[in-house]
């Protein structure tokens, strides 16, 4: 597509979205709206409240039900810690995880069976 065709669509699309605010602009639904809006922003800011706590007010519940869609992504449960002796040197490896360097050298030269047998303790 053209430089010059792409401005004329845009330009299509900008009044069609031009045309569409106006009209929104009109509808008495969305003034409504807009009035009990700016009336609910003074009376929190009048009392000092934030829109979580008029929530919290307003629908306990919410706070349980929005806890546990931000919680899966904030607060990912810890790995346990793994705890490894090596029998031939003595060396020590602890990680959360399977992909440390020195596990995954013991495990290429010892196979994954003969390492996880060296598992010491696992803590949380």
């Amino acid at each position: 597509m053209s430089l010059l065709n792409e401005y004329i669509q845009k330009e299509q699309q900008l009044k069609q979205l031009q045309e569409d605010l106006q009209r929104l602009e009109g509808d008495q639904r969305l003034k409504s709206e807009l009035e009990f809006k700016s009336k609910l922003e003074a009376l929190m800011n009048e009392f000092g409240k934030r829109p979580a706590d008029v929530v919290a007010l307003l629908d306990p519940a919410a706070d349980q039900r929005g806890t546990k869609a931000t919680s899966s992504n904030a607060g990912r449960r810890k790995r346990r810690l793994k705890i490894y002796k090596n029998p031939h040197t003595g060396d020590v490896i602890e990680t959360r995880g399977g992909n440390h360097k020195g596990l995954r050298a013991w495990k290429d030269e010892h196979g994954d069976e003969a390492v996880e047998s060296w598992l010491v303790r696992m803590e949380d």
